[in-house]
């Protein structure tokens, strides 16, 4: 029998809209002071292609899945404004995170959480734009999120085949609900079967294919280089390893190079290289432990190796922009219990941490080596390793915080 979910509650409805108007009212502060760093003037450049019937990859480079395409495009068919796309893109985004969070709400109900419960955690989430400021409508992180809190909430009512698709569009939109597809297969298996397993796990993976296909056989070396540049991108500045390296640079001299590629500032050079392929060792042994020690067994264990599999996901990438902290907001919203609040109060470091140098002194960073931009980079990669290691510790080593 399916686990049933009560209806939308008021509370959650109103944590919803709370959320969305405090985004909008982020996006707007931090454009009205002229310090916003954005990336719609981009999605508006790729959506203007498509409508002048240009193939991308093919005739114009384009850094994202096909997925991601629709959502660029969107804003274009009702407006040519630069002004108006920005607010039509932001909208749209905003939409999408009153969906995500009316996703955790029903989760919430489904793992069983109180009244109290649901309220205190539904308030933390509505507010979170405060923290995230300008970024969260510019980048279009929500869209991913929100399928991947989809996916979730149909992994606990027992729609298996439903969340492979869910989580196969969210990968398609942006690669990162790849790391979950383990977790999806084990799960499903240990719940409702091998075939079943199968078949959810082929539905992600045939979702992901056929956004790719009609473009792969149009420009199949063009998607090639496409996926290939994300994966080969360098140590980019606001990564855990660069501001090690930046602190260590003021503090024993150490010589850093730092150019402009892949759409980012990024740290280059030999010691550069050395930590970008720790930082990556270091991330597929986290991701393998939580995939093959750490098997879920319940509901409840399920969502917090979600959890901490986007955590060491960021964490420990060699690519940290601010709009990754978005990925982690409705997963973390899930894990329960005094786990779930030290988890959250080191998620809740990371991104006020970011929300001070992001975008204010962002440029800091890459023209100066700021050293105190350094260090807050720093405390961020530490805080989320910390949050990490809260949500994969085993019960017996995390009594007083779970």
């Amino acid at each position: 029998m399916r686990p049933r979910t009560r209806g939308l509650t008021f509370g959650a409805v109103l944590a919803a809209a709370v959320f969305a108007s405090f985004a909008l009212a982020s996006t707007g502060i931090v454009r009205g002071s002229g310090r916003q760093i954005v990336d719609t003037g981009r999605y508006q450049d790729y959506a203007d292609a498509m409508r002048a019937d240009l193939v991308p990859y093919r005739d114009f480079d384009l850094e994202y899945p096909p997925g991601a395409l629709p959502i660029f495009l969107l804003p274009a068919l009702v407006t040519e404004d630069e002004d108006a796309y920005f607010w039509g893109f932001a909208a749209l985004m905003s939409l999408f995170g009153a969906a995500g969070v009316l996703l955790t709400a029903a989760s919430l109900s489904s793992l069983g959480r109180s009244p109290r419960a649901r309220r205190s955690i539904l308030a933390v989430v509505a507010v979170s734009p405060i923290a995230f400021g300008g970024m969260l409508l510019t980048r279009f992180d929500l869209v991913p999120a929100a399928l991947v809190a989809a996916a979730t909430l149909l992994l606990l009512t027992s729609r298996p085949r439903a969340a492979g698709i869910a989580l196969g569009i969210g990968a398609a939109v942006k690669w990162y609900p790849l790391v979950l597809f383990p977790l999806l297969a084990i799960w499903v298996w240990r719940r409702h079967g091998r075939r079943t397993s199968v078949v959810a796990c082929a539905s992600a993976l045939a979702v992901l294919a056929l956004a790719y296909l009609p473009l792969a056989l149009l420009a199949p070396t063009d998607v090639g280089e496409s996926v290939w540049r994300q994966v080969s991108r360098p140590l980019q500045i606001e990564s855990l390893g660069a501001g090690v390296l930046v602190v260590f640079h003021h503090l024993a001299g150490l010589d850093l190079a730092v150019e402009t590629s892949y759409g980012s500032q990024n740290i280059t050079g030999t010691a550069a290289t050395v930590v970008a392929v720790a930082l990556s060792v270091a991330g597929v042994a986290a991701l393998a432990w939580v995939w093959v020690a750490r098997r879920p067994a319940n509901p409840e264990l399920l969502v917090r190796l979600a959890a901490a599999t986007l955590f060491a996901l960021v964490a420990f990438g060699k690519v940290l922009s601010p709009q990754f902290l978005v990925w982690l907001l409705f997963p973390l919203a899930l894990v329960g219990g005094r786990r779930g609040v030290a988890a959250g109060t080191c998620f809740a470091v990371a991104a006020i941490v970011t929300a001070v140098w992001f975008p204010w002194r962002y440029f800091d960073l890459p023209r100066e080596l700021d050293p105190l931009v350094g260090s807050l980079v720093v405390l961020r990669g530490l805080a989320l390793i910390a949050a990490f290691v809260v949500l994969v510790l085993p019960a017996r080593q995390a009594r007083s915080v779970s």
